[in-house]
């Protein structure tokens, strides 16, 4: 699993998508990406951001365990969503 995801991440840098990365959905378009694998019969999903040209931020890792079908969970989202908050802020105050 963890060869899975930095092959993924790895990539990213290179301006790749790796076949495993699919967008996450609610996030509008394709700046938000989920890298799927499995490892032993469970579910992970690593999310990362490539909404910055220069820098891709990984936003949040996590074990899949939707009792909703293949829904990833609302407080999955809610921390993916605060975790872009915080790189959309960081992201410009290191140009500044």
């Amino acid at each position: 699993m963890r060869r899975q995801v930095g092959q993924a991440l790895y990539a990213a840098q290179n301006g790749e998508e790796y076949p495993t990365v699919k967008a996450l959905q609610g996030f509008g378009g394709r700046a938000v990406l989920e890298i799927i694998a499995a490892h032993e019969g469970n579910a992970y999903r690593a999310v990362y951001t490539v909404r910055f040209g220069d820098a891709i931020y990984m936003l949040h890792a996590f074990q899949k365990k939707s009792k909703k079908g293949i829904a990833t969970p609302q407080r999955e989202l809610e921390l993916i969503r605060q975790r872009l908050t915080d790189a959309e802020r960081d992201y410009r105050e290191r140009q500044n």
